[in-house]
């Protein structure tokens, strides 16, 4: 098995190839241009929450889904609009 050295300059190198790849993930993700759909596993990470609740959320109405060929889809923005809906604000004492 051959072996492969890596010097100081390789590493520079992948470090500023890394943090150009994170700089535009973020630049994305301020502009709004991350995706447009997400999947039943990105919002049950999103949202931390389990596959019972989220089908839960799905049948009383609270999340707004598609359903196309078995695989559902949730629209990024209409998840957003219910999370400010159900926004609660408590007023300090």
């Amino acid at each position: 098995m051959p072996t492969s050295i890596i010097t100081t300059d390789d590493l520079r190198d992948f470090k500023l190839e890394l943090l150009d790849d994170i700089k535009k993930l973020l630049t994305k993700q301020s502009q709004g241009k991350l995706k447009k759909y997400l999947k039943s596993a990105e919002i049950r990470e999103l949202l931390q929450i389990s596959p019972g609740t989220l089908q839960n959320l799905r049948i009383n109405g609270t999340l707004p889904y598609t359903k196309m060929g078995g695989i559902i889809f949730y629209d990024a923005d209409e998840i957003q609009n219910v999370m400010l809906a159900n926004r609660i604000n408590h007023k300090p004492d």
